[in-house]
């Protein structure tokens, strides 16, 4: 039996699973409890009453459909250049997270509006809403859906919300973790501050076989990992209206993450007449933190436009720090030091004017100022009788010693122009034009320009209320990884310790043609969403040969054009015509194809997507407000179709298919706290590399092929939960 054949079967299962949902639908269902106002979806508070949530997140986690506005649902969302979510996507910019507080967007990248989800206490919402639609009084633009989150008013009050939290390891570790939040209001002014500190604890347990070309046993490699972490985050957010034309708000985020990674591996060799096992270990202290400051200030003139400003600085500085031992019997022999250092650092400001131009046109003008910083370090340091130890590599010999810095400075000029062009109809036109430079310092220099025009165009129809069509295309360039400018650290592999940095990376493009159908079921029956994206890719990066005479090296580069496409199918659907409205079920279907020509092997081959591309996701809730408000689900999600593979200068790794899942049940008890078991897959990966010698994967020949496993157990958790 084809296991392949098998999921791409049960893939298919689900989509008609979901159809079947939809055709056996009643008429009418038992509740109706939003509301909606054009292509807005509006949930009250009340609604939320029978669940007793425990934060917003909770309060979301009942909407169906929720994940295609947190960003599941839409081929933009699935990876590849240009991503406008996540704390590495380009600037500020019009799109980010699409979760908004009180309707107004939280200026920062690690500290945004869908950060705060489950920090806020439920009690503090008046209503949620779910926008579906385009306008120029939205402070993000772009998404699929925007979220807005209203909390109610006070003249005064407060309110606390903690957490505390026990996790079990595989290898019996207990590993504590507790949050607290305070969300609060004093006239004017308003404020929401948090901490929590959180384990990430994990013992992975792997082991590798080699294999010479013959098909006889090589190596085996027995590895056990051990990462001890548990990073703290405090998070400060706060609002002044000064007057009801004059607000201010101001982000804070800290976050402290320093940790220890211990390895040990027994290698065995079996090239000779008889095995020989030698023992390693690798000690890899890290100290790893962040702070972000982010703000806006906006003022709304007597005629209704507005003038917004909005700000982040941020710094993220990462020092690692590997020593390995051969270790016998009692005596360490250290053969290996390695430093790697990584600072990073973002200076951004945005400036805009909105304001309404002729019945029912908008206009949102304004430039944008980004300054990117990257500092870099790395020695390596190896073992040789014959050359003189130094302090600096770990008292060991000298190879690698480098240094760099790269800094661009962005300037972007935008317009965009929003025509709610009937009571069904919006058309959002975005004219974007960017000029930058981009500099480099150290074992490497280098400076270049560069300038994009990048337009957009979003149109909307309104079918029906419950039916939405939207299409849309743009031309989007990436955030490019400064990293991939200088020397690093290549972590996976034991047997190459760095690699080479690029002076002459340019930003990956892309042409994106995106359509939409969204189908919302009667009386919160339901949501039904499918998205169909081509896009024309430039300069794409991924692994080149920039070998020398003497060794053969690989760094990240531009390999040409490319193409991807795709279909994501989505469905949430309450099982209401089995009379079970609390119960949930959510299915996803992504099917992704994408070409490029490698640089190596000169033949047409996909893009190397980390995580896969084509995966289907299936999801169970069920809510029992009558049994002390207890729930219960699990959500599964695997990849299919295709493995991951990485091509590199002289070896190619593939990454079989995984599944994970995560399961829990929650209720209330003892002292009206809230009770709640978890458990999540054991992160189980495995990867076969075949390594080439006496050239590179085109002009070499099969050394040998490494297959390899670890695994690092399930997780088991329980939190408590309480407000006052």
């Amino acid at each position: 039996m084809n296991p392949a054949n098998n999921t791409k079967k049960l893939a298919l299962a689900i989509g008609l699973t979901s159809a079947l949902f939809l055709t056996q639908a009643p008429a009418a269902w038992a509740q109706s409890p939003t509301t909606s106002d054009d292509a807005t979806v509006t949930y009250p508070a009340s609604f939320f009453d029978q669940f007793q949530p425990f934060s917003v997140n909770d309060m979301l986690q009942r909407i169906p459909g929720i994940n295609l506005a947190l960003g599941g649902g839409g081929g933009s969302s699935q990876g590849g250049p240009g991503s406008s979510s996540g704390g590495g996507r380009r600037g500020l910019g019009a799109g980010g997270d699409q979760v908004l507080i009180n309707g107004r967007r939280i200026a920062g990248k690690g500290n945004e509006g869908n950060s705060q989800l489950s920090r806020i206490p439920a009690k503090e919402v008046e209503y949620i809403q779910i926008i579906r639609g385009t306008s120029g009084d939205l402070d993000v633009r772009g998404g699929n859906q925007v979220i807005n989150i209203v909390l109610t008013e006070a003249q005064s009050n407060v309110s606390y919300a903690y957490e505390v939290n026990m996790d079990h390891y595989h290898d019996d570790t207990l590993m504590p973790g507790s949050k607290i939040s305070a969300t609060g209001q004093n006239g004017a002014f308003n404020y929401f501050l948090s901490a929590e500190i959180e384990p990430r604890w994990e013992y992975r347990d792997g082991f590798e076989e080699s294999f010479n070309v013959d098909g006889s046993l090589n190596q085996t490699v027995k590895r056990d990992e051990e990462t001890d972490a548990q990073p703290t985050t405090l998070v400060a957010n706060m609002g002044y209206e000064f007057n009801p034309r004059n607000t201010a708000n101001l982000n804070l985020q800290w976050t402290d993450n320093d940790f220890d990674n211990f390895t040990d591996r027994i290698v065995t060799d079996f090239d000779g007449d008889e095995s020989i096992a030698r023992f390693e270990r690798d000690n890899q202290p890290t100290t790893d933190s962040s702070w972000e400051v982010g703000g806006d200030y906006m003022h709304v003139f007597g005629d209704g436009s507005r003038w917004k400003t909005l700000f982040i600085v941020n710094e993220a500085e990462t020092n690692s720090v590997r020593d390995r031992f051969i270790v016998d019997a009692d005596t360490r022999t250290k053969d290996l030091h390695l430093t790697n250092y990584v600072r990073n650092q973002e200076r951004i400001v945005r400036s805009s004017y909105i304001f309404d131009f002729l019945e029912k046109h908008n206009i949102e003008a304004g430039v944008e100022r980004a300054q990117t910083i990257l500092d870099t370090s790395l020695q390596l340091g190896l073992l040789d009788e014959e050359e003189p130890g130094d302090p600096r590599f770990g008292g060991l010999s000298p190879v690698t010693d480098s240094i760099g810095t790269v800094e661009e400075m962005r300037y972007e000029y935008f317009a965009i122009h929003n025509w709610a062009m009937n009571d069904r109809m919006t058309l959002e036109t975005t004219l974007l034009f960017e000029d930058s430079t981009i500099s480099q310092e150290g074992t490497q220099n280098n400076s270049r320009d560069f300038t994009f025009f990048r337009p957009k165009v979003d149109y909307r129809f309104d079918v029906t209320p419950a039916i939405q069509f939207r299409a849309t295309i743009e031309k989007d360039v990436a955030q490019l990884s400064f990293r991939d400018f200088t020397a690093g650290v290549d972590e996976s592999d034991d047997e190459q310790n760095d690699f080479e940095g690029n002076a002459e990376l340019r930003q990956e493009q892309s042409w994106r043609y995106e359509a939409n159908v969204e189908f919302r079921l009667p009386n919160d029956a339901g949501v039904i969403n499918t998205n169909l994206y081509y896009h024309d890719l430039e300069d794409l990066i991924d692994n080149v040969d920039v070998s020398t005479e003497d060794t053969i090296l690989s760094a990240r580069g531009n390999i040409g054009d490319g193409e991807r496409y795709g279909l994501n199918f989505n469905s949430s659907l309450r099982l209401n015509f089995i009379n079970q409205p609390n119960m949930l079920l959510t299915a996803g279907l992504n099917i992704e194809e994408s070409t490029v020509t490698d640089p190596f092997l000169q033949r047409e081959r996909e893009r190397s997507i980390r995580g896969g591309a084509s995966r289907y996701s299936i999801g169970f809730r069920h809510d029992l407000p009558q049994l002390n408000n207890t729930n219960w689900g699990f959500n599964y999600r695997r990849e299919f179709w295709n493995d991951f593979t990485v091509w590199d200068v002289d070896k190619i790794e593939q990454y079989p298919k995984v599944g994970s899942y995560f399961a829990w049940v929650e209720t209330q008890a003892w002292g009206g706290l809230v009770y709640r078991f978890e458990a999540r897959d054991s992160r189980h990966r495995c990867r076969v590399r075949t390594r080439y010698t006496n050239g590179t994967i085109a002009t070499g020949i099969i050394e040998e092929i490494e297959d390899s496993c670890s695994d690092a157990g399930p997780v088991l958790a329980i939190k408590i939960r309480g407000t006052f």
